[in-house]
């Protein structure tokens, strides 16, 4: 059941940990309980809820992990949790065990070494599960690039500075930030046909992206998009980053006849959303993270799960039938596929959603 008082990202990131706790109570083992998880999901962060539970604290990996993957808008991203996840952290493992039935004494963990918990019918938890190295130097150094450029991110606002000015610091934020060589993966003025763009992004060599930058005060808009996405139609690029320094936007380009271009994120460094979530996305243009195709891994997951691809799931012919099926094993009542897709049209669907799918 979804609480009313959170909004509809909350919903989400509790679903997600709800969904979870109730597999892993199945499972035997001790999760936290509702409440908290109420708490981690308003916080975005197990280490940021305050709440002083073992359970939270043992479980901190597995909840931000659920976490991000629901922002993404990964359904029940429970089912594709890597078996490290699937157990509390060991240096927690006996605090929980002990949370569970007090009476029991446990030896303490040693550091380095699988935690033995001698409680019945407990699973032997295995050490703290770590992300790859490479990922978590490479969300450290987002994480801290943001900290550091937000001052002149701001200085540059308060004086309306030019684009010149704009892109210096965009350069830097790309180096110091997103560890790309300004010699080896960065072509400035990178020419397409007659015209430049701001950059090319290569990565071994291979061009995979162009960056687009525009003066700190610009409000990026369509007509920026549509130059940018030139030059990717162009040279057969699929990642094009519009950025005035502060708003950063991802965009996809489909090739085809029409080329489908949808924007995978947009991050304001400089609006209110939290420092996590900000770099959370940050990461996904980062060079390993790009060089690892982790930005394409995203963006099917998101296209995959829109609403718009959801209902034109819904009201395919194969899933009317299928409902259609349900509907009579149900109650008992013999409908039509086409009585059932005029009542989603009609009566479900929001019109704007709805004229979005015709339109296209």
């Amino acid at each position: 059941m979804e609480h009313p008082a959170l909004d509809a990202k909350s919903q989400a990131r509790l679903r997600a940990l709800t969904r979870w706790a109730a597999e892993a109570t199945d499972a035997g083992m001790v999760v936290p309980e509702r409440e908290h998880l109420e708490l981690v999901a308003v916080a975005k962060s197990a280490g940021h809820a305050g709440i002083e539970s073992q359970a939270v604290m043992a479980w901190a990996a597995t909840l931000d992990w659920l976490m991000r993957q629901a922002a993404f808008g990964v359904a029940d991203p429970y089912l594709q949790l890597p078996d490290s996840l699937r157990v509390p952290a060991g240096e927690q493992a006996t605090a929980v065990a002990q949370e569970a039935a007090p009476g029991v004494i446990v030896p303490p963990a040693k550091p380095a070494k699988p935690v033995k918990v001698t409680v019945p019918k407990e699973p032997q938890a295995p050490p703290s599960s770590k992300l790859p190295k490479w990922e978590s130097e490479a969300r450290e150094q987002v994480l801290e690039a943001i900290k550091r450029y937000m001052k002149p991110l701001h200085e540059l606002k308060a004086r309306d500075a030019n684009e010149g000015d704009t892109r210096l610091v965009v350069t830097d934020i790309l180096c110091e930030g997103l560890d790309y060589d300004k010699f080896r993966d960065l072509t400035t003025e990178y020419m397409v046909r007659q015209d430049f763009a701001d950059y090319g992004v290569r990565i071994d060599k291979q061009l995979v992206a162009f960056i687009e930058v525009k003066r700190i005060s610009q409000k990026l808009n369509e007509r920026h998009l549509r130059q940018v996405q030139m030059y990717a139609v162009n040279e057969g690029i699929e990642w094009m980053v519009l950025t005035n320094g502060s708003v950063w936007q991802a965009y996809h380009l489909t090739g085809g006849l029409p080329v489908i271009v949808n924007m995978a994120f947009e991050i304001d460094l400089l609006g209110p959303a939290p420092l996590e979530e900000k770099a959370e996305l940050m990461f996904l243009l980062h060079r390993e993270a790009l060089k690892r195709r982790r930005i394409d891994e995203s963006w099917k997951h998101r296209a995959a799960t829109e609403p718009k691809a959801l209902l034109e799931l819904i009201l395919s012919e194969a899933m009317l039938e299928q409902i259609r099926k349900e509907v009579k094993r149900r109650t008992g009542i013999t409908t039509t596929p086409e009585a059932l897709g005029e009542v989603i049209r009609t009566e479900i669907v929001d019109p704007k959603l709805l004229a979005k799918i015709y339109k296209s």
